[in-house]
This record gives C-alpha cells, structure tokens and sequence, in this order.
C-alpha cells in the first residue's frame, strides 16, 4: 500500500505533489481523495482569479492613465522615450532630441 501511495504521489502534477507530499499519507484511498480535493481547489482558484481579471480589465480600463512625467497620456505629453516624440528645443525640427541636435550652436529657438 505504502509503495502504491509513493508511486501515486510521484505522478501527481508538482503543485498537488507539494500539497500532497507534505501530510504523507499512506492510504491510497485517502491520498487519491485528497489529491482530488487540491486539483478541484486550485482549478477554482484560478477561475476565481480570471474571472476577476477580466472584470477588473473592464470596469477599469487597461493601459497606465499616466505617463512618467504626470500628465494624462491623451493630453499630448510625451513620455520621454523614442525619438521623433516632439520638435527639438534648439533648431525646431522633428526627429530628434535637443540633445542630440546636429547643430552645434546653442541657441534655444523655443522661447
């Protein structure tokens, strides 16, 4: 009996294997009852989880409202990143950053 139980165990999926090794039990009928009883908990487990997933990416919408400067994303702020987000500082045009300005003057043409 006692090898039909570790036999048993070692086929179990690792999450119940876990669950299960820990109270090392050695009546088969009770170890294959119990296995049963932590696969239907964790499949319910996880149902819960994805059903309150999806209702949380409903109601609250998904993306970040924010960008890491502050500003709402769809007020035009730019989030820093990439280039061609904006005009440069220095000569006006887009494509590139002030810093990265091909001129070499330092001349601010934005105020």
């Amino acid at each position: 009996e006692e090898d039909k139980c570790v036999k048993f165990e070692n086929g179990l999926r690792s999450d119940i294997k876990q669950l299960i090794g820990l109270n090392e039990i050695r009546d088969f009928p009770t170890l294959v009852n119990k296995s049963r009883i932590c696969d239907k908990d964790g499949k319910a487990k996880a149902n819960y989880y994805n059903a309150a997933n999806e209702k949380r990416g409903k109601d609250m919408g998904r993306g970040k409202p924010y960008d890491k400067r502050g500003k709402k994303a769809d007020e035009g702020g730019s989030g820093g990143k990439g280039k061609g987000d904006g005009n440069c500082f220095k000569c006006g045009l887009s494509g590139h950053r002030f810093f990265e300005c091909p001129r070499k003057d330092d001349k601010c043409l934005k105020c």
